[in-house]
């Protein structure tokens, strides 16, 4: 028997708990992994709370919770090329990943690199490739200045960190106590707040911002949105789609493939992308490491470490 944390249903924190599983066998296409360590999303909370993407299948309680791991291969699924056991991986686990053992679809599983820890290359395969598909699809020229919203979050820093590198000018909101650290990763520090627009505008070199990556909807979003006359391909989001569609935007176009998983991995190698893996917990403080996401005010990423 293996230990997970999952959650027994929708609800608050009071539902989760650990479980005991056998190891899964991989179907055709799949790796069985062990896992090393598993990222803290703030989609993990949201999921326990009943907010399911449209389309999803409906839960099988108990659920484990976790969307990004890296671990060590242990068994192959039939079909499954390019893979051996003992191989170093990280990708998006079909079965949770705050647990000692789960599922990967080779499809959007890539090798780590010696590179990274297994806590760096867990903080990859969501918060990082995001912030890749994103900026990628607002494709603009470098000079150009972009507008994060909730820049202090592990999409955020990844986000910040490869538009400068792609030579944009970064403007981002974040909390005061973030101002520093938003600060040495060359972004311009506004503070949320009222008359966010017009503080923005005041900030932005030129006073202007031609593309908004958002990262935290709500008030923030309708508000930032004012600042492009023409939000089509400009204006997108990873935490609001409804709210985006109808000010004219988008959302965050997610590739979730092996490519973008290898292209992350070299960029970090490359310390362009160098996750920001702030916090780390035992598999046996995995609520604690949840909490300090769904809390809202964590800097860069939060890890669990799992296995030797």
């Amino acid at each position: 028997m293996s230990k997970a944390y999952a959650f027994t249903q929708y609800g608050g924190p009071e539902v989760e708990a650990f479980i005991d599983q056998d190891p899964p066998e991989p179907d055709p296409g799949q790796l069985l992994v062990a896992v090393r360590a598993a990222g803290v999303n703030p989609v993990d909370w949201k999921l326990r709370a009943g907010k399911r993407r449209p389309g999803s299948p409906p839960a099988e309680f108990p659920e484990v919770l976790g969307s990004e791991v890296a671990g060590v291969v242990e068994r192959i699924g039939a079909g499954v090329e390019g893979f051996a056991v003992g191989d170093e991986v990280f990708g998006n686990p079909s079965t949770g990943g705050y647990a000692e053992y789960t599922l990967l679809p080779a499809s959007i599983t890539a090798h780590k690199p010696a590179g990274l820890t297994f806590a760096e290359a867990a903080a990859l395969p969501v918060a990082v490739a995001t912030a890749y598909d994103g900026v990628r699809q607002l494709d603009l020229p470098a000079g150009a200045t972009l507008l994060i919203t909730g820049v202090g979050g592990g999409v955020g820093v990844a986000a910040a960190q490869l538009a400068r590198h792609l030579g944009l000018r970064v403007v981002g909101t974040a909390s005061a106590g973030k101002k520093d650290f938003v600060e040495s990763l060359g972004v311009v520090h506004v503070p949320p707040g009222p008359d966010l627009a017009d503080r923005v505008r005041a900030a932005a070199p030129g006073g202007r911002v031609d593309a908004v990556f958002d990262l935290v909807g709500g008030e923030d979003l309708v508000a930032v949105a004012a600042l492009l006359p023409d939000r089509q391909g400009k204006l997108i989001t990873a935490a609001a789609k409804e709210t985006v569609v109808e000010l004219g935007g988008a959302a965050v176009e997610r590739a979730r493939t092996s490519e973008v998983l290898d292209a992350v991995a070299r960029l970090a190698v490359d310390d362009v992308l160098r996750p920001e893996v702030s916090a780390t917990y035992p598999l046996e403080r995995a609520g604690e490491a949840l909490r300090a996401v769904e809390g809202g005010h964590t800097r860069g990423k939060v890890v669990i470490e799992v296995g030797a």
